[in-house]
């Protein structure tokens, strides 16, 4: 990552006398290393591109080789590596793009992005004496859900091995685990309150493109994330898909499934809301707002271009937990609101009938979810009554986490829409006591520290109220599909927790507390 090169001069004064320099000759000879070790990457990479790819697969990567040598300064630096992280994870589809390496297995973009990341942090806090480990605040509800997942695995061990699903729950386990490196590489990253709300900014923005271009999509069906193949060095995985409700074409974005897109533009809009407050810029609050104003404006309609009710659901919840914690907030954003519904549904009447109006028939609503019992495409209340039936064989510790094969010649299991009903079957009753610690806590820690330590300050108590709104809606969705399997989502929401996390521990609230509670405590001492 970014390094500082050793001082020129002979000495440096500092307050507290000379500071000790490293010779010149040995700082030449370091940089004439680190640039002949990039040379022979270089090297390396060219060579393997012209004698493995195809002609036009081998320019691509040169090519990227080349512009990533251009900015590598920009890219190679803590800041570069979590914007790349942002990128990859907002622009390129999940499961459908992996590099053109021939290996057994496909080698998908954020996999790469995620070990390279993860080994320059190690690898940092082991040489790199002024880097030290970042409190993570969250590493116990973590650690609770994860030894949830493993005791499935042992308790169900004889199981899994006679079915012949011993490495399959183990790389289900492993994979989980390279999902939540996310949050603690993101952690570990945030070292600042700029770079926080970089990134803050950062998804926001990446969140308004896939919007536009998933209105794009519901207008022309031509979904762009799916041709990033043709200008950038990927091979393709999956073919196109096509859904249609409320008589159109439901747009996908970058996600793998359009309730996953919506899920994910909706959990970005409590963040737009918050920057439209205290963004840096616009510096003029009535221009930031309308900025900001319009930035949620299109993330709602690229939520609509999903035609998910399961996206209803979630904005619901997050206005709830406005109405309930915020009010005045929540009775403005109520108040801003009315007109651009009266004008959707003026201009797409469909749509909002499949949307809203499809909650108020009771009847229809709980019909259409009862159908195809076991099948796919199946109604979420058709498919409990079997899957309740299978839980009472095994309520404690399910079958085993990975023993539900949904996809694929290998299927011996039907898809649920329903990720606690997932685990439930899976992992058990303990495991989702586990996954209810996992997604409860972060909310409760983080709204008892924005009621008490930053009540006083207004910024960053806001801040972590958006990131426990993102979170409830998450968490409503946990019952509407598969969250787990939709990683994108998944990976949004160990960012926002990444942000939790730095609030709780290195924010200037959470500073001020700790020096506080320090020198309450040292009064103490001194007094006994």
């Amino acid at each position: 990552m970014s390094t500082i090169e050793a001082p020129r001069g002979p000495t440096t004064t500092t307050p507290t006398g000379p500071a000790p320099t490293v010779p010149v000759g040995r700082a030449t000879r370091s940089r004439v290393a680190r640039q002949a070790v990039a040379g022979a990457i270089v090297a390396v990479v060219a060579l393997a591109a012209v004698l493995l790819l195809p002609p036009l697969t081998a320019g691509a990567t040169l090519l990227t080789v080349a512009l990533l040598f251009l900015a590598r300064r920009l890219v190679f630096s803590w800041v570069g590596g979590l914007a790349v992280l942002v990128a990859v994870i907002m622009f390129v589809p999940v499961r459908r793009y992996a590099l053109p390496i021939p290996l057994p297995f496909a080698l998908e973009p954020y996999r790469v992005v995620l070990l390279l990341l993860l080994v320059a942090v190690v690898a940092a806090l082991a040489l790199d004496r002024t880097r030290t480990w970042r409190p993570v605040a969250f590493g116990w509800p973590i650690g609770i859900f994860v030894a949830t997942l493993l005791l499935s695995i042992i308790v169900n061990g004889p199981d899994l091995v006679a079915a012949g699903l011993a490495s399959t729950a183990a790389g289900a386990l492993v994979n989980f685990l390279v999902l939540l490196s996310t949050f603690y590489i993101a952690r570990q990253l945030l070292t600042t309150e700029r770079i926080v709300l970089g990134l803050i900014t950062a998804l926001v923005w990446c969140g308004t493109i896939v919007a536009l271009l998933a209105i794009f999509e519901r207008i022309t069906r031509i979904n762009l994330f799916w041709r990033l193949s043709t200008v950038l060095p990927l091979k393709l995985l999956a073919d196109d898909s096509e859904t249609f409700r409320a008589g159109g074409f439901r747009s996908y974005g970058s996600a793998q499934h359009p309730i996953a897109l919506s899920v994910m533009l909706a959990m970005l809009i409590p963040l737009a809301i918050y920057l439209a407050m205290y963004a840096r810029r616009p510096y003029n609050d009535l221009s930031r707002r309308l900025l900001y104003g319009g930035v949620v404006a299109v993330l709602l309609v690229g939520v609509l271009t999903a035609v998910s009710r399961t996206a209803v659901v979630v904005l619901a919840v997050m206005l709830l937990l406005t109405l309930l914690l915020r009010p005045w907030l929540g009775v403005t954003l109520i108040a801003l609101s009315l007109p651009a519904l009266v004008l959707g549904f003026l201009l797409v009447p469909k749509m909002f009938d499949t949307l809203f109006a499809s909650f108020l028939d009771v009847d229809s609503l709980i019909a259409s979810q009862q159908t195809s019992a076991g099948m796919t495409g199946a109604g979420r209340l058709a498919d409990l009554g079997p899957a309740m039936q299978q839980v009472a064989a095994s309520p404690f510790f399910g079958t085993g986490m990975g023993s539900r094969i949904v996809v694929g010649d290998e299927a011996n299991a039907f898809i649920l829409d329903n990720q606690v009903l997932g685990t439930l079957m899976e992992s058990g009753a303990v495991g989702v006591a586990g996954l209810a610690v996992f997604v409860l806590t972060p909310m409760i820690m983080l709204l008892r520290w924005a009621f008490t330590a930053a009540r006083e300050e207004p910024r960053y108590a806001l801040l972590a109220f958006a990131v426990t709104a993102a979170v409830a809606g998450y968490t409503a969705a946990l019952f509407f599909y598969d969250a787990f399997g939709f990683y994108q989502t998944f990976f949004v929401l160990c960012l926002l927790l990444a942000v939790g996390a730095w609030l709780l521990t290195e924010s200037p609230p959470a500073a001020a507390a700790r020096a506080a509670r320090e020198a309450r405590d040292a009064r103490t001492e001194v007094a006994r």
